[in-house]
């Protein structure tokens, strides 16, 4: 399932929601209610996911809920952005959710910073849940911000490499590259020219191909975005300069900038049976754990297989790492009825069978340690290897800040210059996003 990347117009359009949520609420945070839990209650929550087959899934873990808690009754309402969230936190009254599920890890900074949602880690502590024993260690960092826990993970997704398998046995290109060298010089092998553009393209490089991001693409290198001083770290982390050398190489190699931009703008919505990678037309896909289901459901006429991303030759130890984000859960500080809120939170994030039934029903990483391992978790070979890349104990995220993810779109903008080879000097360029990314964050706090 594409996860919250379908349905968010824009990072930017997030967070300029959340933006205003920060101005406007001013909710406690912590475990304050005083809602009897054995009294009958409504709970009104909110998600945003639209697809049928996940509303019915969103549906069937309520159901079990309520089955579960027969005093509490959850009303539900799907397709709700960030904005609309926002809008009706701040208004607040009966209408307003009690429990709120986002795709926008991006801004659980600001979730957290604003006090829009209420911190859970009095309400773990109540339940006897020690979260570092249930969740996995990435998915902890980018669900708080500063110790507060303002949301839990609700499944995650995990990028790898989604490839025609039939194209590489024709090209003769035996198994997926492991290391950055290997990824350079199968992505050529596959490339068939054709005039000033492509019968086939083994990979779209430029970070504009749908899940080709900067950050999923500088996991891979390992990096850290923020020093011990909390200040960005661009300039002085050589990873990030290795990343965009590699993948500015990449990109000439592949036939330039400019030639794989008109072609990239030849290709069919990537939610859509048209996508490039169904069609045959790109060899190799950075994406995630949903694109090999949907390549099949959309009837590719060819073996479809899938690996971790390669890593830097140096870091072959580490291969099978990769970037993981995903979907969060919180309550909303102002809700009166956050006792009965925190059983629905506890369950849909930290119930094993519940959390397994929900990844099996939408295909997305589970977001326990238990349900990881859980028996009862439909594993295709294909989806297997996502799994394996969400346990990897070098898979790693980008930080929770204050700014949301305003600091990854000022990365990104920096990113789209070093790619089109505008940027004359690497270096300078780096040390001068990071003062943008520190006024940004010292703004935001």
């Amino acid at each position: 399932m594409p996860g919250r990347t379908r349905r968010l117009t824009t990072l930017a359009a997030a967070l300029a929601a959340i933006s205003a949520l920060a101005t406007g609420c001013t909710g406690q945070s912590g475990a304050s209610s005083s809602d009897d839990p054995n009294k009958e209650v409504t709970l009104n929550f909110w998600h945003g996911w639209v697809e049928p087959r996940e509303v019915k899934a969103i549906e069937a873990n309520i159901e079990r809920f309520e089955k579960a808690h027969p005093k509490i009754k959850v009303k539900v309402t799907g397709n709700m952005t960030d904005e609309k969230i926002n809008q009706a936190l701040r208004a607040g009254g009966s209408k307003a959710p009690d429990v709120v599920s986002s795709f926008s890890t991006d801004s659980v900074g600001k979730f957290c910073t604003s006090h829009a949602f209420a911190d859970l880690n009095p309400f773990l502590a109540k339940s006897g849940l020690d979260k570092t024993k249930i969740f996995p260690k990435t998915l902890l960092e980018y669900t708080q911000f500063k110790g507060n826990q303002c949301t839990l993970p609700l499944l995650n997704d995990a990028y790898g490499l989604v490839y025609n398998k039939t194209a590489f046995t024709a090209a003769g290109i035996t198994e997926p590259p492991k290391t950055w060298s290997q990824f350079v010089a199968d992505a050529q092998t596959l490339t068939k020219q054709s005039g000033d553009s492509y019968e086939q393209l083994g990979l779209m490089p430029t970070f504009h191909g749908y899940e080709t991001t900067p950050m999923r693409l500088a996991a891979q290198w390992s990096p850290t975005y923020f020093g011990a001083d909390g200040k960005s770290n661009l300039a002085k982390d050589p990873a990030f300069t290795k990343m965009l050398n590699a993948q500015k190489d990449l990109v000439a190699k592949l036939g330039g900038y400019d030639k794989l931009e008109k072609f990239r703008t030849t290709f069919g919505d990537e939610w859509s049976p048209e996508h490039p990678f169904h069609k045959g037309l790109v060899a190799m896909q950075i994406d995630g754990e949903w694109r090999a289901a949907m390549a099949k459901a959309a009837g590719a006429k060819f073996e479809i297989a899938t690996a971790p991303l390669p890593v830097p030759d140096d870091q072959l130890a580490d291969y099978g790492k990769g970037y993981l984000s995903g979907t969060v859960m919180g309550i909303a500080a102002k809700s009166p009825k956050q006792t009965a809120a925190w059983e629905l939170v506890k369950f849909m994030t930290t119930d094993t069978d519940a959390v397994v039934a929900f990844s099996n029903d939408i295909h997305n990483i589970p977001s326990t340690l238990a349900a990881l391992d859980s028996p009862k978790l439909q594993i295709t070979p294909e989806f297997k290897t996502f799994i394996d890349i969400a346990k990897h104990a070098k898979s790693n995220t980008t930080p929770a800040q204050a700014d949301g993810g305003t600091y990854q779109l000022t990365f990104a903008d920096f990113a789209y210059g070093v790619e089109k080879g505008s940027v004359p000097d690497l270096q300078a360029g780096l040390a001068k996003t990071d003062q943008q990314i520190d006024t940004d964050i010292a703004k935001a706090e």
